[in-house]
């Protein structure tokens, strides 16, 4: 049985968030390298397995912490 491969759009839908904000994540190179493309050049398709999906999704940070270092308050 072939591989099968998610698109942004279909990471989006997996993780449950917007599919602009997977484009702006993408954007800002915040995604896990794509497991394979389709095509070449310009117009290349990215795909990711869904368990390199997963443990990305498990391993990100929270919703609105992508840059903030500061810790937590307890740290204070």
């Amino acid at each position: 049985m072939p591989a099968r491969y998610l698109a942004l759009t279909d990471v989006a839908n997996r993780i449950g968030i917007a599919e602009g904000t997977i484009r702006s994540y993408s954007a800002k190179g915040m995604l896990p390298e794509p497991d394979a493309y389709t095509g070449t050049g310009a117009r290349a398709v990215r795909g990711w397995l869904p368990e390199t999906i997963d443990a990305w999704n498990q391993a990100r940070p929270g919703r609105g912490n992508w840059g903030n270092n500061r810790g937590s308050s307890a740290d204070l």
